[in-house]
């Protein structure tokens, strides 16, 4: 199985602190990996490094067998997108938002091909011209994955995305990232606090603690993970 991301040896410094601690690791291509581990374990930071908002302090990060310091950094957010629990919208419609990172490439998005995002995320073509304030928590991030996809990504970075909805639009939002992971071959990472949710979603998982990968390995692992901290940590002890 080929990696769409392969990490040797991270480290990664902010200031003083030492955020993320001698890495070494691998996210399969085309497949759901889920990262769990508790509050300030350095799951965000990773993600800031493998779109490029951030820098290794040490260590060798690839994307798709290509070394990170060889992408621009426009090309490697087209390859590597991001999705967040709240994402910012912009005043307007729909439409509007959606076609903000074309727009920030002095390009256009086509209608049909805005129609077609929008049918892909479960939202019909009538949602184009409604204004973003009309539109519900469930609804803003599909509307939020779509505008990720409007650049085709490779691999697609969620970050907590259904912590703050309902249960209904938490399992339209799985529902849809498995759609689009079979039907595009879509590489997924996914930071969520919800281990059923990781156990359900993801083909691979990834417990973070402190910086460091304590475990990974098939998402089933978390039924029965080996290191006592992960132990603790999936019985709710340490979270």
């Amino acid at each position: 199985m080929s990696n769409a991301i392969e990490l040797k040896q991270v480290n990664f410094f902010d200031g003083d602190l030492h955020i993320l601690r001698n890495i070494t690791g691998s996210i399969p291509k085309a497949k759901i990996t889920t990262l769990v581990g508790p509050s300030g374990a350095g799951k965000t930071s990773f993600f800031r490094l493998c779109n490029g908002l951030r820098s290794p302090s040490s260590g060798d990060l690839y994307i798709e067998r290509q070394h990170i310091d060889n992408f621009e950094p426009v090309e490697l957010r087209r390859k590597v997108g991001i999705a967040l629990q709240s994402a910012t919208m912009i005043s307007g419609s729909v439409h509007k938002n959606l076609s903000l990172p074309l727009d920030l490439q002095g390009k256009n998005l086509p209608l049909d091909k805005a129609k077609d995002l929008l049918q892909l995320v479960g939202l019909d073509e009538t949602f184009l011209n409604r204004p973003i304030k009309d539109l519900s928590g469930g609804q803003r991030q599909k509307l939020s994955i779509a505008r990720t996809l409007v650049n085709r990504p490779d691999i697609l970075l969620l970050d907590e995305i259904t912590s703050s909805l309902d249960r209904v639009s938490q399992q339209d939002i799985e529902e849809l990232i498995q759609r689009i992971n079979q039907q595009y071959g879509t590489t997924i990472v996914w930071i969520t606090h919800n281990l059923e949710q990781a156990r359900s979603i993801g083909d691979h998982t990834w417990v973070m603690m402190a910086g460091e990968v304590i475990e990974s390995g098939e998402s089933s692992m978390l039924d029965h993970p080996k290191d006592e901290r992960v132990v603790r940590f999936v019985k709710g002890e340490d979270k």
